[in-house]
């Protein structure tokens, strides 16, 4: 069972699923610290200050905090925003850094073709 789990452990998808929750969490504190340092009090200043965690309504007993669940959803919409910038940014730097070579195509003999064409269509079931 030791041996077993050695291997399971050691094999290079679950090492390459460490890294990357390590990597995720490294820079979802910098999106974080990027929406609540930045980005949250520039729209604080264009919006005028507005911040919905205050409101709230009360049922019978029970205090209902909309208001927080609003804060939610946009602080979420601020990251998710964030991080779609940051993706497409990088995405556009490793695309000046590896250009994509396309591969020729080997040429097909024109007897090989009709062949590989007839090939086809009986596999589809025509007649010829």
């Amino acid at each position: 069972m030791l041996k077993d789990f050695k291997e399971f452990a050691l094999k290079g998808n679950v090492i390459d699923l460490a890294v990357a929750v390590v990597i995720g969490a490294a820079f979802g504190k910098i999106v974080s610290s990027l929406v609540e340092n930045i980005i949250t009090p520039l729209i604080g200043l264009l919006s005028g200050g507005v911040d919905f965690s205050g409101l709230s309504y009360t049922f019978l007993k029970a205090e209902i905090k909309y208001g927080v669940f609003i804060q939610s959803v946009f602080d979420f919409i601020i990251v998710a925003f964030a991080i779609f910038m940051a993706i497409r940014l990088m995405m556009k730097f490793k695309r000046k850094e590896d250009p994509v070579v396309e591969e020729a195509l080997p040429e097909v003999e024109p007897k090989e073709a009709l062949l590989i064409e007839i090939r086809d269509l009986l596999k589809e079931g025509k007649t010829l």
